[in-house]
């Protein structure tokens, strides 16, 4: 039976060129959330956000109530900052929500805003992305104009809620919450160390709570209608609808926002309309080219967050021997949603050559500041290129595995990992692809000798 998408929330205004319009909005109910809110406590908002199993659609999936919570609660200078960034290759959903509805975000925000006590707030938009860059700036100057957005916000009292859109200048790591915020700053964008977290020093030293688009845009339906229904309508721990982008080999590429409980083979067949040209399927990338790689016998699992790291027929495979692959806190390899970008490959593609494509993204993109990343990127950036190009040597694939292997749990932020987990589900998952391209070198005198 075809998969059906079901309820949409934040995609429901796709292609809805009126709806960016704020009188538009106003018509079908806009900002009424966002006043009623004013009248509830902060702690009940959370209370509601936490029920609802929100978790943040930007990579990680962190519960979002719980992140509200850290911030400490006589915090008198708080900001929240929105991640609207999205650098990962294969991710394209916000900025379509932002285009579509960016009032919505708006709206989000003041709810967040009142919750958290932040003032003085932030968009932090790729500055690349002038057309939603645009229309994200008109529908910031109605909200002013109506009221909504100033000093004193929808004749609340006191109430004060100020937004300013700042553009980056185009650097993956930037889409890094710390190195955002150094950016934000005017300095160079680099991640901070941890501790302190962004929720007791962040912007400015003060606290600060940073959000991704599509998370801030399912506040308004959690408020209106409660935690309870919002988490009724995911599954476990994960509450919602799904928003993913699909490219790659399928025949209906595009932004689809689905039940946490469709698995990826419901979404490439009914959804996508199958593996286009008429080729078999041959392997996926789940949420983003940061996460490993899942073939043609793991994609009947679930979109949602933790079917991808708890599903047992996943299996790890050591690339090295001896070597213990994971991903963090325990975790052996698996994959993880992260942001949603499923990019989907056929079986005529190379998958050396989709490899160092990768890691020739995240070497151009390492900040410089971790020598594992830095150095260990560049190194597997080269590697790959030379077994793509056929003048692999043997022994590449281990050390490329070694390599990805030293670089993860070993950096500040997780660019390090965006570059090693690809690399060591790739070296999994295709590994006799990989040792078809170590050759032995010959010399001058034509005999053969180890490269």
């Amino acid at each position: 039976m075809p998969a059906e998408i079901g309820t949409v929330l934040v995609t429901r205004r796709f292609g809805d060129e009126e709806n960016k319009q704020i009188t538009s909005y106003e018509a079908n109910g806009g900002y009424k959330i966002a006043r009623a809110a004013m009248a509830k406590s902060p702690e009940e908002i959370v209370d509601q956000i936490k029920a609802s199993n929100l978790r943040g659609r930007g990579g990680a999936g962190f519960p979002t109530g719980l992140k509200w919570s850290f911030v400490p609660k006589d915090a008198t200078d708080v900001h929240l900052v929105v991640n609207c960034d999205e650098s990962e290759p294969g991710t394209c959903k916000d900025r379509e929500l932002v285009y579509w509805d960016p009032h919505l975000l708006i709206e989000g925000m003041i709810i967040a805003a009142h919750t958290l006590g932040a003032v003085h707030n932030y968009i932090y938009i790729r500055g690349e992305m002038m057309r939603e860059y645009a229309v994200l700036v008109k529908a910031v100057e109605e909200a002013y104009a109506r009221g909504y957005l100033g000093d004193k916000i929808m004749g609340m009292g006191n109430q004060a809620c100020h937004i300013t859109v700042h553009r980056g200048a185009g650097a993956y790591i930037c889409g890094e919450e710390t190195a955002l915020l150094n950016s934000l700053e005017g300095l160079r964008g680099q991640p901070r160390l941890k501790p302190p977290f962004p929720a007791i020093k962040g912007l400015f030293g003060k606290p600060t709570v940073v959000n991704n688009v599509e998370t801030l845009m399912n506040i308004p339906f959690i408020v209106d209608q409660g935690g309870q229904w919002f988490a009724d309508l995911g599954v476990g721990r994960s509450g919602g609808t799904r928003t993913v982008c699909v490219s790659g080999h399928v025949e209906k590429p595009g932004v689809y926002e689905l039940p946490m409980t469709i698995t990826f083979r419901e979404l490439i067949d009914d959804i996508c309309g199958g593996v286009w040209k008429g080729r078999k399927f041959k392997g996926l990338i789940p949420g983003g080219t940061s996460m490993p790689p899942l073939d043609e016998s793991e994609i009947d699992v679930p979109v949602e967050f933790d079917a991808l790291m708890t599903d047992e027929r996943i299996k790890p495979v050591e690339v090295t021997a001896g070597v213990n692959f994971d991903m963090g806190g325990g975790r052996e390899l698996r994959t993880m949603a992260g942001s949603g970008g499923i990019v989907v490959f056929d079986d005529q593609t190379d998958v050396v050559a989709l490899t160092s494509r990768i890691m020739g993204f995240y070497h151009h993109e390492s900040c410089g500041q971790c020598t594992p990343c830095r150095e260990g990127t560049g190194w597997m950036d080269k590697i790959c290129k030379r077994l793509m190009n056929g003048e692999g040597k043997v022994g590449d694939v281990d050390l490329l595995g070694n390599i990805a292997n030293g670089i993860a749990g070993n950096t500040i932020c997780a660019l390090g990992e965006a570059a090693a987990w690809p690399m060591m589900g790739f070296l999994t998952k295709f590994r006799s692809e990989f040792l078809a391209k170590e050759v032995i070198g010959k010399s001058e005198d034509g005999e053969g000798e180890a490269a």
